[in-house]
């Protein structure tokens, strides 16, 4: 007579498919992914073309490397003392990082809760519909990037619509998730004050967002855009200056956000 225990795999002798992603590159950063020092992993694969980003390397899926979640987690390992001690985490970025949803939520469910570190996930919610109630719960932050609150200028920004990154910060708003708002300052592009003013009502109006980073567009990623045979339009657009910056956390700040 067959019984279930002769014929089935023992639980212990079942091996799990690997969860495998696209990976542009990983870095320990301190202080613009999420609070304290953190082991930041960037994925391969964007559908935005910022014309200020400085890693359009990271635009095409297929020019990452493609690696597992073991690894991802072997290398983010070494460093959780360090991390912890500091008071830091882990940060899935990109690229885009919701473009790869399933290679994301294994990689913040098992930084949490295998590491034991506390997550951010660094997205510009363009694909915030891709983001399942389960990886969110692994974010223990979200890091959402709001490039303008003006349709057009988004649009100019990004190549894309802006409503589904609306839409997603609401749906963050509506389950409590913490966010840090990400504002990059360009002048001529993003800095008009009514531009500005309109970001800092839409996020104040949320209710959970605990920090607004003002990020002063650079151009250090020109040299990429040459490589890879693209037109950096905005090569003669300068840096702003000191008061444009504290012109720009100030309108937020009027909003009663913990604007840096």
């Amino acid at each position: 007579m067959t019984t279930l225990t002769d014929t089935a795999t023992p639980a212990a002798a079942v091996t799990r498919r690997p969860v495998t992603g696209f990976l542009h590159s990983w870095d320990l950063s301190t202080g613009v992914d999420g609070p304290g020092t953190r082991f930041v992993t960037f994925l391969s694969g964007c559908p935005l073309t910022c014309l200020y980003c400085h890693n359009p390397d990271t635009w095409r899926m297929r020019d990452g490397k493609r690696t597992t979640a073991d690894d991802v987690l072997a290398e983010a390992a070494k460093y959780t003392k360090f991390i912890s001690a500091a008071g830091g985490g882990a940060t899935v970025s990109g690229g885009e990082p919701l473009l790869q949803p399933v290679f994301t939520g294994e990689l913040l469910h098992r930084l949490k809760h295998d590491l034991g570190l506390h997550t951010a996930l660094d997205t510009s919610g363009f694909l915030g519909v891709r983001a399942t109630d389960a990886l969110l719960r692994d974010a223990d932050l979200v890091l959402l990037d709001i490039k303008s609150r003006d349709r057009d200028t988004y649009k100019k920004v990004t190549g894309r619509p802006l409503r589904p990154t609306l839409d997603f910060a609401r749906r963050l708003a509506d389950g409590g998730k913490d966010v840090w708002v990400r504002f990059v300052l360009v002048p001529g592009l993003t800095d008009d004050p009514d531009n500005i003013e309109g970001v800092a009502r839409f996020a104040a109006s949320l209710g959970n967002v605990s920090r607004v980073d003002v990020l002063p567009f650079h151009k250090l990623g020109e040299g990429k855009w040459a490589a890879l045979g693209k037109d950096f339009t905005l090569r003669d657009t300068p840096s702003p200056t000191a008061r444009q910056v504290a012109t720009a956390r100030e309108i937020f700040a009027a909003q009663g956000l913990n604007a840096v």
